[in-house]
């Protein structure tokens, strides 16, 4: 099934709450369809509910959501409720981005304990039931190796039924399994070395892409045509060195749609055919830098 497209932006910071909400509004008035803020707990950024409620208020159309909650720092109960109450709030414009959890600076910085992917992942998996649990409505009762909850019974109940939009993204064959199984919306990406420092180069390229589009296609089965495929876009336009955080190349990305070099009409053609050859329809492009150079792209082809 060939989607339309979608585009959204991460965006991390601004020096006041009034030109938050201007950012906010010209994503808006861009051909961009969500705002989305990441989840770290160091570093220079807005915390992510505060950021997501102001980002609503002050715009009509455009859907908030994170890139992405960080399981570790909170419980499931705690972020059902939090969600809950934006997307109310929102009128239904909550799309809910969550992985496990993976910079091991946060951590550090914390004293939280950094466990191995298995167990991070594993406890991701029993959080998504206890969010679509509470979601339901109803009392809910889980018993979890990890999360216990008995007869809670929350209010509000999501506007967006039968939950809000639920993103999980990830390169390795764990979080793709999981995602493929429980997400509504799948950004593909890197492979996250296991001791938290960075993408893992190693993962990059054409062919493990497409291993990981194959990998949702097989894991997701009778619902993969359910899922709305994307990406991260990390380079637009012109090749620039990578990004001094990362170790990963992305100079080996430049065959997929994370890299996104030339023209306008370059990108937008190499767009239209990893969505109609592969089914990647949603992008997030992930460096406001880039915002110039590909709001063109998304008024061209947003909704198309």
């Amino acid at each position: 099934m060939r989607r339309p497209f979608r585009f959204a932006a991460v965006v991390r910071l601004a020096e006041s709450g009034r030109a938050w909400a201007e950012r906010a509004r010209r994503l808006e008035d861009s051909g961009f369809d969500v705002l989305l803020v990441p989840d770290h707990l160091v570093g220079p950024r807005f915390g992510p509910i505060a950021a997501m409620t102001a980002a609503a208020c002050a715009t009509t159309r455009l859907k908030v959501g994170t890139l992405v909650f960080a399981n570790d720092y909170r419980h499931p109960a705690l972020l059902a409720k939090e969600a809950a109450t934006i997307d109310l709030l929102s009128d239904g414009r909550l799309e809910l981005g969550l992985g496990t959890g993976w910079m091991a600076a946060d951590y550090a910085a914390a004293g939280l304990p950094f466990d191995p992917p298995g167990p991070r992942v594993a406890r991701l998996a029993e959080a998504i039931t206890v969010l679509k649990g509470l979601w339901a409505g109803g009392p809910f009762t889980f018993r979890g190796e990890h999360y216990q909850v008995t007869e809670l019974d929350q209010h509000p109940r999501p506007v967006g039924r039968p939950h809000p939009r639920l993103l999980l993204g990830g390169g390795g064959p764990r979080m793709l399994g999981l995602a493929a199984r429980e997400a509504d919306v799948i950004n593909l990406g890197m492979r996250v070395r296991a001791d938290g420092t960075g993408p893992d180069g190693s993962d990059g390229g054409l062919a493990a892409f497409l291993a990981k589009i194959e990998t949702v296609r097989t894991a997701a089965g009778a619902r993969y045509d359910r899922i709305e495929l994307g990406t991260s876009v990390q380079q637009v336009g012109e090749r620039r060195e990578r990004a001094s955080w990362s170790a990963a190349d992305d100079s080996r990305q430049e065959d997929t749609p994370q890299v996104l070099l030339g023209t306008t009409d370059d990108i937008t053609a190499k767009l239209r055919h990893w969505r109609d050859t592969h089914d990647l329809s949603y992008y997030v492009l992930h460096n406001e830098r880039d915002l110039r150079a590909f709001t063109p792209v998304a008024q061209s082809l947003s909704g198309v």
